[in-house]
């Protein structure tokens, strides 16, 4: 890779930011001392996903005063996931962080990150060791669902992982060209392949303000990420079927030996069964073709209202989207 050369090279940060005034400026400035204190160059993309707070006024507010802010202001809100599409296609550097702006992922993990992609790495992702201030309910539900998804795909997601990550600029220009309408973002630079490791971290409490996933959101972005990569749950109701074949012939054995199950016992007990599992494979089902009548709309992924910090605009049209402004330094 060449960049990875470079004597001083560009770091872009991104950030989707969704009503953060509770602890938007704390982020800036703890950003704003990182940047002082490195060689590299950055530049810090906020991309505001439709807040209805004070945040895109702290952060126009903060822009005048440290120049490397960049802002990407939605139009309205579009979700997590798109925010940090639009901050990696609006992206200038050699290298993309990608990072919450709670402060949970520390930006003392970058150096860490940076060694690693000078040595050749094109993604360097996080790997959560412990996480502060989350309940036990979502710790183990959050490893239980990457465990999963791992074994239902080929794909090689790692465990333990968030969007937290960098990714070099060859990487960058190829999710770039990726139009999924619901994206999984971990899983896309995972797809996308070369050379990748990670970083070991602890999480942070949140500095401010509450999580911007509660269970519903969380549950989404499982979904997100089973259904993008696994066509596993499609073939659920060849499994149910034949587990009800098993559980049918078992039963019926076991009934004519002991006599103790009625024919009508056995038949409602059936119906509800098998009604579950006619109902479970038509939601499964229905999901992927969500996904694809989505897709087939060709909307574009989201609305950019402005745009802030940015010098130059280049006009880029994109396959299956409307012209895409992205501007670069």
């Amino acid at each position: 890779m060449a960049n990875i050369h470079s004597i001083n090279p560009l770091i872009s940060i991104v950030l989707p930011v969704f009503n953060e005034e509770a602890g938007i400026q704390e982020t800036i400035d703890v950003l704003e001392r990182f940047v002082v204190a490195r060689k590299e160059r950055y530049e810090l993309i906020f991309v505001d996903d439709g807040s209805r707070d004070h945040t895109i006024e702290i952060l126009h507010a903060a822009m005048q005063k440290f120049p490397q802010i960049r802002i990407v202001e939605f139009s309205r809100n579009f979700g997590h996931q798109l925010a940090i599409t639009a901050g990696v296609r609006y992206a200038s550097g050699d290298a993309v962080v990608v990072m919450d702006a709670d402060l949970q992922d520390p930006p003392s993990v970058i150096p860490s990150m940076i060694a690693k992609w000078q040595e050749g790495f094109a993604v360097v992702y996080g790997k959560r060791r412990h996480r502060d201030g989350e309940t036990w309910f979502k710790t183990a539900t959050a490893a239980a669902f990457y465990r999963l998804l791992r074994s239902m795909t080929n794909v090689d997601i790692p465990v333990d992982t968030g969007d937290f990550r960098l990714m070099d600029r060859k990487v960058v220009d190829i999710l770039a060209q990726m139009d999924e309408p619901d994206p999984f973002v971990r899983g896309m630079v995972s797809w996308v392949g070369f050379k990748q490791t990670g970083v070991l971290y602890d999480r942070q409490e949140r500095y401010a303000g509450s999580s911007k996933y509660p269970l519903r959101k969380m549950l989404g972005l499982a979904m997100n990420g089973i259904t993008s990569f696994s066509k596993l749950p499609l073939v659920i109701g060849y499994w149910g079927a034949g587990l009800l074949g098993i559980i049918s012939v078992l039963a019926v054995l076991t009934n004519l030996f002991l006599g103790t199950m009625t024919g009508t016992t056995w038949l409602i007990a059936m119906t509800g069964f098998v009604g579950a599992l006619i109902l479970l494979s038509l939601g499964i089902l229905g999901t992927y073709v969500g996904r694809m009548f989505t897709a087939s709309r060709q909307r574009p992924l989201y609305i950019v209202a402005q745009t802030e910090g940015f010098k130059q605009a280049i006009v880029k049209p994109k396959q299956n989207d409307y012209h895409l402004v992205q501007l670069r330094n």
